[in-house]
């Protein structure tokens, strides 16, 4: 039997539990992943390190030659990447395992590709980066390698680009 000067000890603990609780929730949700430690190889066979990226804003971009919707938004993605590089941005476009390499480069030198391209040919990257099945696959990380975002198909360009210039200026 509790008297009634120990009657406000169950709420109290009951309160504290759910307020520790509902905190936990909230960091888990509003706490960025970081972006997997991958190392890219690009189509010349270099490596691009995560100390490569480091410190900078980051669009890694997972397609291939025969995902119509990549190629139609390869464009849009130069452009972005020609507007921002300047600003410190980053891009690596990652061919996806099945795509061949031949391809790959094929597309890189007829398209002028200016940024970093890269073949997954063991499929690791696309498996760190969340099991990317869906070609074309966009994230972009902020300076401190968190992911701010992950477009599954064409992103919505100004939207893109207005998440851009904020994670520049961070």
């Amino acid at each position: 039997m509790t008297t009634s000067s120990q009657a406000w000890i169950k709420p109290a603990i009951a309160a504290a539990v759910l307020a520790a609780a509902g905190l936990g929730a909230y960091y888990s949700l509003s706490s960025a992943p970081s972006a997997p430690p991958v190392t890219f190889v690009d189509i010349k066979g270099g490596r691009i390190t995560p100390d490569d990226l480091r410190g900078k804003v980051v669009m890694v971009n997972f397609w291939a030659t025969s995902c119509t919707t990549c190629v139609a938004e390869m464009p849009e993605m130069v452009d972005t990447y020609n507007k921002y590089k300047g600003q410190g941005l980053e891009f690596v476009a990652v061919a996806m395992k099945y795509d061949p390499p031949n391809y790959v480069v094929n597309f890189t030198e007829t398209r002028q590709l200016p940024f970093k391209v890269a073949l997954d040919v063991t499929g690791e990257a696309a498996k760190a980066y969340g099991d990317v099945a869906m070609t074309p696959t966009t994230f972009v990380i902020d300076k401190d390698g968190k992911i701010l975002k992950r477009y599954v198909g064409k992103p919505e360009f100004a939207a893109l680009h207005k998440l851009l210039e904020k994670a520049l200026r961070g």
